[in-house]
């Protein structure tokens, strides 16, 4: 799933309960510059609402941002690859991440934590996160 050009929003909105995203490959297309200074767009973005989302066995890269997991969704990410991102954004939302590697061009970050979001388990202790998901580089903004 691409575009033929950056536009400024989502490839996937995700509500309600028990969704999954399988076996996919979301990207680009490539912009230029430093990430910092694209479009945003996402690979998918969660609502308020989510909750048991799986996303398993896919491939996110040149985005902004492979997901913005919202407020309140919840759900398991797990055995993706991630690339040519800013990584993924966890805004006081509860997932589970597991088995997640990152390719190359690297990510800004492969994780953000956003202020407000749970401490303790699933992202406590930060290491065994960074460990399940191949040495992840975690920005943790709590």
């Amino acid at each position: 799933m691409t575009s033929d050009n950056p536009y400024p929003v989502e490839f996937i909105q995700v509500a309600g309960d028990g969704n999954q995203i399988l076996n996919c490959q979301i990207y680009g297309p490539n912009q230029a510059g430093d990430s910092s200074t694209w479009v945003v767009n996402r690979g998918f973005v969660t609502q308020g609402n989510t909750t048991n989302l799986l996303v398993r066995n896919n491939i996110f890269h040149t985005l902004r941002q492979p997901a913005y997991l919202n407020p309140n969704s919840t759900g398991t990410i797990m055995d993706n690859v991630v690339y040519n991102t800013r990584g993924y954004v966890v805004d006081q939302a509860i997932f589970l991440f597991s088995g997640n590697s990152w390719g190359i061009p690297e990510n800004a970050v492969d994780i953000a934590l956003l202020a407000g979001t749970t401490t303790g388990a699933p992202y406590d202790p930060l290491t065994a996160l960074q460990a399940s998901n191949s040495s992840a580089t975690i920005s943790d903004q709590r």
